[in-house]
């Protein structure tokens, strides 16, 4: 395993009150796509309204809650930085000034998408994997990590209790979290992990002419979105969001 440099201060747990950041993708609040994400999770993301969910045939309406429950609570977004506690010192109005600077420098990246399944979770993803967008993650994670306060011991058990591979241990103990750089795989997450069956089924088969109605022409991944978690377990909202001026 790769050796890091110590830390000066050490990790240090924070209190769980406090709130968490994290940059993402988002797609323009009120464009069919972000609205496709809001109809279907139940909750816009950008205003924080929660919307009435979808009836899937075949799924009870306190089922497609479950399935949809922490889908909802993150946001329709794809995850560039993790979720992250502010390094101490640091403030959110520093957190927005650097995203929007990062922002400035970078030109907009068109993808296709369409419907996948990412271990076991159904999900939006590029289609192919597009590298171009990889290195945008990548970026995002390098450039923003003087923000990110260092993990406790609870949180990285948190992570290791997934089963870790030595390339994730490391990005886990470098990056804070174990899915950044070459473990990295852009996904918008449409529900929970779905075993095979007549349930995932009807979920499919809900989403594909949903998914088809928003997903026939590219998408332009245009600007980068700062989101606020107030408490864990909470859901998280957009703060911020800017557009690539580069």
């Amino acid at each position: 395993m790769a050796e890091f440099p110590a830390f000066p201060n050490g990790p240090v747990e924070p209190e769980p009150a406090w709130p968490r950041y994290a940059v993402y993708y988002a797609p323009e609040p009120g464009s069919p796509l972000a609205e496709f994400g809001a109809d279907w999770l139940g909750r816009d993301c950008a205003s924080g309204a929660e919307r009435p969910l979808p009836t899937v045939p075949g799924v009870p309406p306190e089922r497609f809650a479950e399935i949809t429950e922490s889908a909802r609570g993150y946001g329709f977004h794809a995850t560039l930085k993790p979720p992250f506690h502010l390094k101490p010192g640091r403030s959110p109005d520093e957190l927005a000034e650097a995203v929007a600077g990062f922002a400035a420098t970078r030109a907009p990246i068109e993808v296709r998408l369409g419907l996948r399944s990412l271990g076991g979770f159904l999900a939006l993803m590029t289609t192919p994997a597009d590298h171009r967008v990889s290195a945008l993650a990548a970026d995002v994670v390098r450039e923003l990590d003087g923000f990110r306060a260092l993990p406790g011991d609870a949180e990285l058990a948190r992570r290791r209790n997934a089963g870790l591979s030595a390339q994730q241990e490391e990005l886990l103990q470098r990056w804070g979290y174990p899915y950044v750089m070459g473990e990295f795989r852009f996904h918008m997450t449409l529900t929970a992990r779905l075993p095979e069956g007549p349930e995932r089924e009807a979920i499919v088969a809900a989403l594909e002419p949903r998914v088809a109605a928003v997903t026939g022409e590219p998408i332009a991944i245009d600007a980068v979105a700062v989101f606020r978690q107030d408490r864990r377990g909470g859901p998280f909202a957009m703060t911020g969001r800017f557009p690539f001026r580069g």
